[in-house]
């Protein structure tokens, strides 16, 4: 994917997000982080833009060292977004795309803290598609301490042989990444959508027997 291209992909997916409920206002950003062959660094969606409509020229394009070059001012989780880059690179050396929201039926999941993990395998696709999530513990948006914590996560989760494509933010909302904005989208959507069916849940749902979850780890590479 070309940076013209990547510039409307990220549009794309905005857009579809905001029109479908999974972002509101100015909430939310989105990442792309670019080949060498196009220069490297990123391109991020501008501060306190609606992702239901951005401007493909308007994008933030910054450096490899996160650091402007051109576009209205990058978003404030440029940070956040740069340390997963980072801690994804020995686990997921594929990632391309970080997007963040402020998902309804996951940030009411934390709401009443507690949970390390936001959600048990409740669901197969759940266990294929998304895997863990750890809870980052609350810190203020754009916090640098916020950063450290996710990309520590991700080194844990990753050495234990269980690598993992999103975290939580408590009282905030799920960041994932994936190796396109399309596949990003896509985990988004199954973690809503699992998150969703758990508030609905009158009881904690009952998770998978390991059984079931080693036979999707056997039969689909699930990373659980």
């Amino acid at each position: 994917m070309n940076e013209n291209e990547a510039r409307e992909e990220i549009c794309r997916v905005g857009r579809s997000l905001f029109e479908r409920g999974y972002v509101h206002a100015t909430a939310g950003n989105i990442s792309v982080r670019l080949d060498e062959s196009e220069g490297g660094g990123f391109l991020i969606t501008p501060t306190d833009a609606c992702l239901g409509f951005l401007d493909p020229a308007r994008l933030a394009r910054l450096d490899a060292q996160a650091q402007q070059l051109s576009g209205d001012k990058a978003s404030k989780t440029i940070a956040l977004h740069s340390h997963i880059y980072r801690a994804t690179a020995q686990f997921d050396p594929n990632t391309r795309c970080v997007i963040h929201t402020h998902s309804t039926h996951c940030v009411a999941l934390t709401l009443q803290p507690g949970n390390k993990e936001l959600l048990p395998a409740v669901t197969p696709y759940f266990v294929m598609k998304v895997g863990h999530v750890p809870v980052i513990a609350y810190h203020r948006p754009g916090a640098p301490e916020a950063a450290q914590l996710v990309a520590q996560a991700i080194s844990r989760y990753g050495q234990a042989g269980t690598p993992i494509r999103a975290v939580m933010l408590e009282r905030l909302g799920p960041n994932v990444w994936h190796d396109s904005p399309a596949a990003a989208m896509a985990t988004l959507e199954e973690l809503e959508e699992t998150a969703r069916l758990g508030s609905l849940s009158a009881l904690a749902p009952e998770p998978l027997t390991e059984s079931q979850i080693d036979e999707l780890r056997q039969t689909f590479g699930a990373r659980w």
